[in-house]
C-alpha cells in the first residue's frame, strides 16, 4: 500500500473523531476547562513561592502547560476500549486499510484538541499575569517541545488501552497518570523537595520539557540545555511505544 493511501486512510480515521466530538462537545469542552481549573487553583489558591525566584506565575504557567499534555489520556484511551469492545476495531481491520490508520486518526485528532488546549491555556496564563521573555521563535518552540511529549504520551496511551482492553480498566490505568504528573516540577522547583524526592523529579521526562519550556520564555526555573532532554525523553518513549502499539493493534483477535 502506498504512503498516499496509507495518508488518507489516517485522515479519514481522524475525520471520523472529529465527527465524534462534534456529536459530543460537552466531552470535549470539559477536556479543555479542567487544566484552566487546575491553573487558576494553584495560581490562586495555593500559589507561593516555593524555593522559586522570581514572579511564581512565570513558574508555574509553563508547568501547567507541560502537566496538560500528560493529563487528558482518558478520553483516548477510553475511545480506543469503547471501539474494542463494540467490534468496531475488528470492522475496520477486516477493511483494505493501512495497518495502524485507526490509531493514527485518533492520535492526530487528539493533537488538534491538544493545540487549541495550548493556546487556551497560554491566553489564561496571560490573563492572570503571565508574561513571556523570547521572540515568536523560541515560543513556537516551547509549544513544539509541549506538543512533542503530548504525542508521546499518547502512544504511551494507546498501548495501555490496547493492553486493558475495556473501558472499565482504564481508570486503573489513569491512576499511574497522577503521580507521573505530580513527581515533576510543574509547581515547585526540586530545590524545595528531599534531596532523593528532587532527584526523582529530575529524571521525570515531564520536568525536562517543563525546565527547557521555561528556559526558552525566559521564566525562571529554566537551565540552558533542557532542550536537547526534552527531545530525547519523547522520541526514545514514541520509539518504544509507537511500534508495541502498532503491532499490539495487528495482532488483536489472533
Amino acid at each position: 500500500m502506498s504512503a498516499a493511501y496509507a495518508v488518507g486512510d489516517c485522515w479519514t480515521m481522524t475525520r471520523r473523531e472529529l465527527a465524534h466530538w462534534a456529536r459530543q462537545p460537552v466531552q470535549v469542552i470539559v477536556g479543555l476547562v479542567f487544566p484552566v481549573m487546575m491553573l487558576l487553583m494553584f495560581g490562586y489558591l495555593v500559589g507561593g513561592g516555593r524555593a522559586v525566584e522570581g514572579d511564581y506565575v512565570d513558574f508555574l504557567v509553563p508547568g501547567m502547560l507541560t502537566l496538560t499534555m500528560v493529563f487528558g489520556l482518558e478520553g483516548t484511551m477510553t475511545a480506543v476500549t469503547r471501539d474494542l469492545d463494540k467490534g468496531v476495531i475488528d470492522r475496520f481491520r477486516s477493511m483494505p486499510m493501512a495497518d495502524g490508520a485507526v490509531l493514527v486518526g485518533r492520535s492526530a485528532a487528539d493533537m488538534l484538541q491538544s493545540a487549541v488546549g495550548l493556546l487556551l491555556m497560554a491566553g489564561v496564563g496571560y490573563a492572570i499575569g503571565w508574561r513571556t521573555h523570547g521572540g515568536p521563535g523560541a515560543f513556537l518552540g516551547a509549544m513544539g517541545l509541549l506538543l512533542l511529549l503530548r504525542f508521546a504520551m499518547l502512544w504511551i496511551g494507546i498501548h495501555l488501552a490496547l493492553l486493558a482492553g475495556r473501558a472499565e480498566l482504564v481508570q486503573a490505568v489513569q491512576i499511574l497518570v497522577w503521580p507521573f504528573g505530580f513527581l515533576s516540577n510543574a509547581f515547585a522547583a526540586p530545590e524545595s523537595m528531599p534531596g532523593w524526592l528532587g532527584a526523582v523529579v529530575e529524571w521525570n521526562p515531564m520536568s525536562a520539557t517543563a525546565t527547557a519550556v521555561r528556559e526558552l520564555l525566559g521564566g525562571p526555573g529554566g537551565e540552558p540545555g533542557w532542550t536537547g532532554a526534552a527531545l530525547i525523553w519523547p522520541l526514545v518513549l514514541l520509539a518504544v511505544f509507537f511500534p508495541l502499539a502498532v503491532r499490539r493493534f495487528g495482532r488483536l483477535g489472533r
